[in-house]
C-alpha cells in the first residue's frame, strides 16, 4: 500500500506538470502534502516535514547555487569562452575542430548551469561551423555532450550537489569519480557519436546570432580564462586527492579540506573572477555588482524546485515509506545503482525534467543508503545519469536543442535524444565498473 500510494503521487506531479501545466514548485509541495496524509501522517506534522525538507536542502544548497550563478555570469559576459575556444582551435586545427570544441564545451559546462551554458556556447559553434563549412551537429555535438555530462554528472551542478546531501556523500570524491566517469562518457557521446553526421548537409539559421563585440584589449587571456573557470574545480578535486592520500590529521589537510568545500571553493573563484574577468578588463565594480545580482534573480525558480524535491524527500523519509521500502529491498538481487538509474530514467521519460527526476529518484532510493552498503557517490552519479536518458519532447532541452540548431524532429531524436541516452547508459555503466573497485 506504500508503495502504491507513492507511484499515485508521481503519477499526479506528472499529471499536474504535463497537462495542467502548474509549476513544478507547487506540484512537488502540493503532492508531498497529499502522499504525507494519505500514508497517515497528521497534517501538522506532514507541514513541519515539509518545512525541514526545504530548509534542509537549501540550508546546504543556497550559497552554491548563488555563487555558481555569479561565476557563470562573469565567465558569459567577458568573452573568456570565445578566448578559451579560439586558442582550442588554434592548438588542435580544423581536422580535431571537435576536440577543441569538447574541451571548451567541458571547461565552460563546469562553473555554468546548463541552460546558462547552453546559451553561452551556442553562437561559438554557429561561428565555428560557419567558418570551417564543417557540418553543424558534427562540430555542436561534442560540446553539447560536453555540458550536458557536467550537469549531470559533476559537483557544484544543482542535482549531483542535491542528491550528495540526500545520500550523505562525500561531495569532493562524487567530483572526483564523476570526472572519471566523464572522460570517457564524453568522448563517445561526442566526438566519436556526432562522427555519423560528417556528412550531413551544412546548414543554420540565418541571422539567428550575433556575438558581442569584445575589443581585443579586453578580452582576457587563454590562461586566465581556463585558470578563472576551473578554480572550484581544482580545489575540490585537491580535497578529494587529499583524503585518500593524507592522514586526517595535520593542519595541512585542514587548509585543504577548507579550501575544497564547495562552498569556500567556489566563494574563492567568484572573488577571482570578479579580478581575472571584471576589473581587469576595465569594467566599473557597480555593473560587475549588478550583474552578479541579475544572475542570482535568474536561479531563483531553480532553488525553489530543488526545495520542492527536498520536501517531498523528507515526506517520504519521515512517513515511514523510508523503512518500507528498506524492508522490501533486504534480499533483492538488483543492484541499488541500477534501481537507482531506472527510477531516475522512468521519471525523465515521464516528465522531461532532469533535474525532477534526479530528486525523485532520490527521494525513494535514499533509505537505502547506509543499509545496502552501497557507495553514497557512485549513487550519486547513477541517480544522475538516469535523469538524463531519452530526452525527448517533453523535455525543454529537446526544443532547445531543436530550434537552435534548425533541426526537424526526427533529426532532433536522431541527435539530442540519442546522444543524451549515450550519456546516460555509458554513465550507469562506469559506476558499475568503479564500484568493483571502490
Amino acid at each position: 500500500m506504500p508503495l502504491l500510494i507513492v507511484a499515485l503521487g508521481i503519477a499526479i506531479l506528472l499529471f499536474l506538470i504535463l497537462y495542467w501545466r502548474i509549476n513544478t514548485f507547487l506540484a512537488l509541495i502540493l503532492v508531498a502534502l497529499g502522499v504525507g496524509i494519505a500514508i497517515g501522517m497528521e497534517p501538522l506534522k506532514v507541514v513541519k516535514s515539509i518545512q525541514s525538507g526545504v530548509g534542509g536542502t537549501l540550508g546546504d544548497l543556497a550559497l552554491i547555487l548563488g555563487f555558481g550563478a555569479m561565476l557563470g555570469a562573469l565567465i558569459a559576459e567577458s568573452g573568456a569562452a570565445q578566448v578559451i575556444t579560439d586558442r582550442l582551435i588554434k592548438l588542435f586545427g580544423l581536422k580535431n575542430v571537435q576536440w577543441a570544441m569538447l574541451l571548451t564545451g567541458f571547461i565552460v559546462g563546469i562553473p555554468l548551469f546548463y541552460s546558462v551554458g547552453f546559451l553561452m556556447v551556442i553562437p561559438i559553434i554557429f561561428v565555428v561551423t560557419r567558418t570551417t563549412r564543417l557540418p553543424i551537429l558534427y562540430v555542436g555535438i561534442p560540446m553539447i555532450a560536453a555540458l550536458s555530462v557536467t550537469h549531470g554528472f559533476l559537483p557544484p551542478h544543482p542535482a549531483p550537489t542535491t542528491i550528495a546531501g540526500f545520500y550523505n556523500a562525500d561531495i569532493n570524491l562524487t567530483l572526483l569519480y564523476g570526472l572519471i566517469l566523464a572522460i570517457p562518457t564524453v568522448i563517445i557521446a561526442g566526438p566519436l557519436f556526432s562522427r555519423v553526421f560528417k556528412n550531413m548537409e551544412y546548414k543554420a539559421p540565418k541571422d539567428l546570432f550575433k556575438t558581442q563585440d569584445i575589443p581585443a584589449d579586453k578580452l582576457p587571456s587563454f590562461g586566465i580564462s581556463v585558470f578563472t573557470g576551473l578554480v572550484p574545480v581544482i580545489l575540490m578535486a585537491a580535497a578529494a586527492i587529499a583524503k585518500l592520500t593524507l592522514p586526517n590529521e595535520g593542519m595541512f589537510y585542514k587548509v585543504i579540506e577548507f579550501l575544497g568545500d564547495p562552498v569556500i571553493s567556489l566563494f574563492i573563484a567568484v572573488w577571482i573572477a570578479i579580478y581575472t574577468l571584471g576589473i581587469r578588463s576595465g569594467r566599473r565594480v557597480l555593473d560587475i555588482m549588478d550583474s552578479l545580482t541579475d544572475s542570482v534573480k535568474a536561479i531563483a525558480m531553480i532553488m525553489l524546485i530543488i526545495a520542492g524535491g527536498g520536501a517531498f524527500k523528507q515526506v517520504l523519509v519521515d512517513s515511514g515509506i523510508s523503512n518500507y521500502i528498506v524492508d522490501m529491498m533486504k534480499g533483492a538481487s538488483i543492484s541499488p545503482l541500477v534501481l537507482a538509474w531506472s527510477i531516475a530514467a522512468a521519471v525523465r521519460i515521464s516528465l522531461g525534467s532532469a533535474t525532477v527526476a534526479a530528486l525523485t529518484a532520490a527521494g525513494i532510493i535514499v533509505p537505502l543508503v547506509g543499509q545496502s552498503g552501497v557507495n553514497p557517490e557512485l549513487l550519486v552519479l547513477a541517480t544522475g545519469a538516469g535523469s538524463l536518458t531519452c530526452s525527448q519532447v517533453n523535455d525543454t532541452g529537446f526544443w532547445l536543442f531543436k530550434e537552435y540548431f534548425n533541426l526537424s524532429i526526427i533529426e532532433t531524436l536522431k541527435s539530442w535524444t540519442v546522444m543524451e541516452t549515450i550519456v546516460s547508459v555509458i554513465g550507469l555503466a562506469g559506476c558499475l565498473i568503479l564500484d568493483l573497485f571502490v
